[in-house]
């Protein structure tokens, strides 16, 4: 009788909402047993195979090549590679031996007629080009376009095959952080290889391999000779092109970085038309908006491109912009650095118009801007210093907005610039290197060509010379 009391008593405290959610933990328990079991079997058909990627590597793989580049080498050794030696002796006493260079990178064909894409670092000096093919088929290939300032290049196949599968581009500026990539290449040259991962991050501007910088960043695996390759979407689309990897040991770290498709889709329009890259120039030089200057303008956010100088001639000024206008969007899309700047406007066509949204004075401002080619004003007049001036044998040349934008100087640079230093000449023993601009000599100011020309052919006695090298200013007094 107590026994039966005590039953009874338990039955009281149960709460009764138990009796409603039994039936249901047992049915959850019977769908996890059945999940797992399920696990355990061997998929039967693609259907029951929902993760893989064999579907994209198998339309993608044979579209993405391997990059064979020679180059022949000059090479010295011992004492007389030391420049005081080279000075007494000169740069041809030693016969420099030749050595072959083999590198090995990769490419994705972007056009059915034999068109390749790939990395300007991977051909660059190179004297013959192969490409094999992902079916082991080789062809010998021509360099179409090199293009430094991105790093990129264009090959052409010698008598390629019909209907070569050619990937399409994706538009870049469509993705996301989080999407899913696949990334196709020969990795230190141990085959065609595929790996996956994510987009990590978007416009990265400070990888320092190019000048028109805003890159992918994914933590798919990129090793040395994936360069060139290809950075895919899910849909089997090109999303970019494979450059370069951040890392202390030279293997992959999960940080790499792609140029973007719609930068490759224009260098290769550019190739397929006048084989030379021609981009819209705004004349004008930016500034990082940091948490500093966004405060001092009133900005909510730091990001954005100040403008803090501007040619004469600039687009920019013509359509209303000045300085301390602070850059915010092209197109409507937003930009965060200079770096974007340039990216976006170089991924625009000469000729069109383009939106350009800033900040003013408290003021949200968006002015229409005309895409124009950097002037040739003044003209260049290359010229080869001779006689027996200390200057003899350097190639000159007028700086102008054209000239600036070749070789990275800023828009409104002025002056006269070293374009070649000839061997064994007396600049050359000067110390002159390519690159140089000439500012001053003796106590004339230089301003263009026909100045240098001049006053080379008057000098006498000792030049004091004032030459901008880089960033910094240099004083010197060749004696005679």
């Amino acid at each position: 009788m107590g026994t039966s009391e005590r039953v009874e008593k338990r039955h009281e405290v149960l709460p009764p909402c138990l009796f409603v959610f039994l039936p249901l933990f047992a049915i959850f328990f019977c769908v996890v047993e059945t999940r797992a079991q399920s696990l355990r079997v061997v998929p039967e058909n693609a259907g029951q195979v929902q993760l893989s990627f064999a579907p994209v590597v198998a339309r993608v793989v044979p579209s993405v090549v391997n990059v064979y580049a020679r180059r022949v080498v000059q090479r010295r050794r011992g004492l007389f590679d030391d420049p005081f030696f080279q000075q007494f002796f000169g740069d041809n006493f030693v016969t420099p031996r030749q050595r072959t260079q083999q590198s090995l990178g990769s490419g994705v064909i972007v056009d059915s007629a034999g068109l390749i894409v790939t990395n300007h670092h991977v051909i660059d000096g190179a004297q013959e080009l192969t490409v094999v093919l992902s079916d082991r088929r080789e062809f010998k290939a021509d360099l179409v376009l090199a293009d430094a300032r991105t790093d990129l290049a264009v090959l052409k196949l010698q008598n390629p095959p019909a209907a070569l599968p050619a990937l399409a581009f994706r538009d870049s500026d469509d993705i996301r952080v989080g999407d899913l990539v696949l990334a196709v290449g020969n990795p230190f040259g141990v085959g065609q290889t595929v790996t996956n991962g994510i987009v990590s991050a978007l416009a990265r501007s400070q990888v320092g391999v190019a000048d028109y910088q805003s890159f992918i960043q994914t933590d798919a695996a990129i090793n040395p000779g994936n360069s060139g390759g290809a950075l895919v979407t899910l849909d089997g689309r090109l999303l970019g092109v494979n450059t370069a990897i951040f890392s202390k040991s030279g293997g992959s770290v999960g940080i790499g970085f792609a140029i973007p498709a719609n930068m490759v889709a224009r260098v290769v329009q550019a190739a397929q038309t006048d084989s030379e890259v021609k981009r819209p120039w705004l004349g004008a030089r930016f500034q990082d908006v940091g948490a500093d200057i966004a405060e001092a303008f009133g900005l909510a956010r730091a990001g954005g491109a100040v403008i803090v100088d501007l040619h004469e001639a600039s687009p920019l000024r013509q359509a209303g912009f000045t300085k301390g206008d602070v850059i915010q969007t092209v197109n409507g899309r937003d930009v965060f650095s200079p770096a974007d700047v340039r990216f976006r406007i170089g991924t625009l066509e000469i000729g069109g118009r383009v939106e350009l949204g800033a900040y003013r004075r408290n003021a949200q401002i968006v002015i229409d801007v005309a895409l124009v080619a950097a002037p040739e004003v003044p003209l260049r007049n290359v010229q080869r210093v001779t006689g027996q001036s200390p200057l003899a044998g350097l190639q000159i040349a007028n700086i102008n907005p054209a000239l600036s934008e070749e070789r990275g100087l800023a828009p409104t640079k002025k002056g006269v610039i070293v374009l070649d230093v000839a061997a064994n000449s007396e600049a050359r023993r000067a110390g002159f290197r390519s690159g140089d601009i000439v500012l001053q000599i003796n106590t004339s100011a230089v301003e263009r060509v026909q100045d240098v020309l001049r006053l080379a052919r008057n000098a006498s006695g000792d030049t004091a010379l004032e030459i901008e090298r880089g960033n910094r200013r240099l004083r010197v007094t060749l004696r005679r």
